[in-house]
């Protein structure tokens, strides 16, 4: 039985769990949006994060065939690597900062030939997806490609990697020194997790 969800539907799950929030927030990148993914509000619910990781993990084997390793940034990408890489019968590691880089660490390996997918939560910039792209390429395996729950920039963060979404979105993003009259009015607040990384 298919399990996919369109677009629409994948937005759905967001709104349904509040986590499409709405005001002025300072994204991880530094940019400044009108809108937040607050992506652990849907993480917080095992039934909703199932349903958009096994239809992400439909998506992805449909378009890059079997994997072997699914490998996500810490922290956004754990919860969705580790169940997208269920659903695919994968194994789940992760990459962490270490020293202010990406690392593969605890133990982690990649085996030789394995065929490797990053998944990703949200991709916006796409900084965090070549950090981690970067931090596995230094291992052995191969890199078939990426996935991401939203895709914010419109599919057009360049990740060095052909992507696949459940949803693409074209969310705008401003610098600090560029913001619209009615978005520079708004209290800005910072929900993202890359500031607590050392």
């Amino acid at each position: 039985m298919s399990t996919t969800l369109t677009a629409d539907e994948a937005l759905d799950e967001f709104r349904a769990a509040g986590a499409l929030l709405e005001g002025h927030f300072i994204l991880s990148s530094g940019l400044h949006s009108p809108v937040f993914l607050q992506k652990m509000f849907v993480f917080q619910d095992p039934a909703r994060t199932e349903r958009l990781c096994r239809a992400l993990a439909e998506k992805a084997r449909e378009q890059f065939g079997p994997i072997d390793v699914v490998a996500s940034p810490a922290v956004g990408g754990i919860v969705p690597g580790y169940e997208t890489a269920r659903w695919l019968g994968a194994k789940a590691i992760f990459v962490e900062r270490e020293n202010g880089a990406f690392a593969l660490r605890r133990g982690f390996t990649i085996p030789a030939g394995a065929r490797v997918l990053m998944v990703e939560d949200i991709i916006t910039t796409g900084l965090s997806s070549r950090e981690c792209l970067e931090a596995l390429a230094r291992h052995p395996g191969r890199i078939v490609g990426a996935a991401c729950l939203i895709d914010r920039s419109g599919g057009k963060a360049d990740i060095g990697v052909p992507r696949v979404a459940l949803a693409t979105l074209d969310i705008p993003a401003y610098p600090a020194d560029a913001l619209p009259p009615d978005l520079a009015a708004l209290p800005a607040t910072k929900p993202g997790s890359r500031s607590l990384a050392g």
